[in-house]
């Protein structure tokens, strides 16, 4: 699976190309619902190159439809899915995303990318990853507390072997030092052998080669706290060498060797829980403190007016609500729809997309632990 950053994600915000054509399908694990999948895109990109051709000419299409064409043939892609897809194409752009929570089937063809269940599963506050480690061998995993899936480790030493000529070689064995003083400081050197272990020294820069990859290409890209996974011997001497700040304090202390990805995602949940819900506490702590302040609201009319002045620094959108209206991108001023018409846009997504792109941080939080009832809360810059 490749890694969802913050960088990929923020750049379908900025201005691309048009025409933008966003895709979300819902993907299947196993097998036989798996076999369906790569029909229904097929399906979907027929849709597409119809709404195309209503709008653009076909030299300006072709390439785009060549490419998600190939996608659609492409047999080893569509053995390995997670829950979700979403694929953004345009003239300058053509990003994947595969998603650990389903999506609805849509399709839509526009001037901009269409990021909206984006927010909700990217945002979301459960999300964390797993480096599993040992001596010799290291893997990533991203996920949540339904699902966990590999990542494609960049830049990131996935064995010792891959850096065995950057390591330290045995060095040359000392002999016939017994009882022999050298040096300035005339100590006596008994016994044979090398002063330090040459397997050691190996996994030590084994280690920091890992850490060094993991946290420039994953942790600072992704932002996402990391658990690690390895036996008592080695959490001691990676955690001696790691500069990671998302290193959490715990771990898992089993050799993950003999864990089910299933058994693994159940290990590491319960040691993300606690600082998942901490975080949440925390969260609701400083929008009370904030809110006494006058920095903080849970009104839609007020933090809509804030987040087009670029006044909102921290959004919390509950899970799962929507509310129907439309959102004034230059004023901030919102009109309701009463109807709750499918057709209209939530406002809590038009909030929270505009929150992201003025540099904000949002948030998808669980009903029941949510601050306020109006279904966001807004923490202030001032």
């Amino acid at each position: 699976m490749r890694q969802v950053t913050i960088e990929r994600f923020t750049g379908l915000l900025s201005a691309h190309e048009p025409p933008c054509i966003s895709i979300y399908q819902p993907t299947h694990r196993n097998h036989p619902d798996d076999q369906q999948d790569p029909i229904r895109f097929r399906n979907l990109i027929r849709e597409v190159e119809r709404l195309l051709g209503e709008r653009y000419p076909s030299r300006l299409t072709r390439p785009i439809l060549d490419r998600l064409e190939a996608l659609g043939r492409d047999t080893a892609f569509w053995k390995y899915r997670t829950e979700g897809l979403a694929v953004f194409a345009s003239p300058d752009t053509f990003e994947l995303f595969e998603l650990q929570r389903t999506v609805p089937e849509r399709i839509i063809v526009a001037d901009s990318f269409h990021i909206k269940p984006l927010i909700r599963i990217l945002q979301s506050s459960d999300r964390y990853q797993v480096l599993c480690l040992n001596r010799r061998e290291a893997r990533l995993y991203e996920g949540n507390r339904d699902a966990l899936d590999p990542v494609d480790l960049i830049d990131t030493p996935a064995t010792i072997n891959e850096v065995i000529g950057e390591l330290v070689q045995p060095p040359e064995p000392v002999v016939g030092m017994y009882g022999v003083k050298a040096g300035p400081s005339g100590k006596t050197f008994h016994g044979y052998g090398s002063q330090n272990d040459p397997s050691e020294i190996n996994r030590e820069r084994f280690f920091r080669l890992v850490d060094r990859g993991i946290l420039e290409n994953h942790s600072r890209p992704s932002g996402l706290p990391l658990m690690l996974a390895a036996l008592p011997e080695s959490q001691e001497a990676f955690r001696k060498f790691s500069r990671n700040p998302f290193l959490l304090p715990v771990g898992i202390e089993t050799n993950p060797d003999t864990l089910s990805v299933e058994q693994l995602r159940e290990e590491a949940w319960n040691q993300i829980l606690p600082f998942y819900l901490a975080r949440l506490d925390e969260l609701k702590e400083k929008f009370s403190a904030a809110h006494v302040r006058h920095l903080a609201s849970p009104d839609l009319s007020d933090v809509a007016r804030a987040v087009v002045a670029g006044r909102v620094e921290t959004l919390l959108v509950e899970a799962d609500r929507v509310i129907p209206g439309t959102l004034d991108r230059t004023t901030g001023a919102i009109e309701l729809d009463g109807k709750q018409s499918v057709h209209v846009d939530d406002l809590l997504d038009d909030v929270a997309e505009l929150t992201l792109t003025k540099g904000g941080e949002v948030i998808i939080v669980p009903a029941e632990r949510m601050p306020t009832t109006s279904g966001l809360a807004a923490i202030y810059r001032f």
